[in-house]
């Protein structure tokens, strides 16, 4: 059976809620047939999301990492692409840290790209009616860090496996709260969770197709 580890964040920023860990528990709920799933809350902090991570792969030694975040203003799931090694915060962390062109990892390379089946996915999103793209940009916040940070540890770990990061819309109730603001139904949110892990497990090799952007 194999082993997935999903994890999503603690509200940030002064709201009250986070779809990400919202998600990432009603998938454990739920279940998914045939996985061992582990899940976890990460705290919105640079160096304490990062911690938490390593000690979770050392200690349950996933075959598939999926890490969540909320990316408020998108309409879609985003499957991030690459992780930057660079920190440049433009609002402080729940731990009051800020830090400004600072290196996720220092003397690390300059990015990471994510193993995940992204096309396969968006692919496997969209036919199943949830919207779906590839992003090339996971900011330069916490989720970068985590994605930054999970990418350099899969790299040096001694066993293969799977890791990547996703991003999803505000709930409805938050984006009432930001007018304007797009949103997605949690449920949506977890059948576009179970899908990417489903895929990220039965799909070797990724489509090939055009997934680019112009800007």
């Amino acid at each position: 059976m194999k082993s997935v580890l999903l994890t999503g964040f603690e509200p940030f920023d002064r709201e009250t809620v986070n779809p990400s860990i919202e998600a990432v528990l009603a998938v454990e709920a739920a279940g998914i047939c045939g996985v061992r799933l582990v899940t976890a809350e990460l705290p919105c902090a640079f160096d304490t999301s990062a911690e938490q991570m390593r000690r979770l792969l050392e200690q349950h030694r996933p075959d598939l990492i999926v890490a969540v975040g909320q990316a408020g203003g998108r309409t879609e799931l985003t499957l991030e692409r690459v992780a930057i090694n660079l920190d440049d915060a433009r609002i402080p962390d729940n731990a009051g840290a800020q830090p400004i062109d600072r290196p996720v990892v220092a003397g690390g390379p300059a990015a990471y790209f994510s193993s995940l089946p992204l096309k396969a996915t968006v692919q496997a999103l969209r036919k199943g009616g949830i919207p779906a793209s590839v992003s090339y940009t996971a900011g330069t916040f916490v989720c970068n860090h985590l994605f930054y940070a999970l990418m350099h540890e899969v790299a040096t770990l001694q066993r293969v496996c799977r890791a990547g990061f996703v991003h999803v819309p505000y709930l409805p109730a938050q984006a009432a709260a930001h007018p304007g603001q797009p949103s997605m139904a949690l449920a949506t949110m977890v059948e576009g969770l179970r899908l990417v892990v489903s895929t990220a497990l039965s799909v070797a090799q990724d489509t090939r197709e055009s997934a680019g952007q112009l800007h």
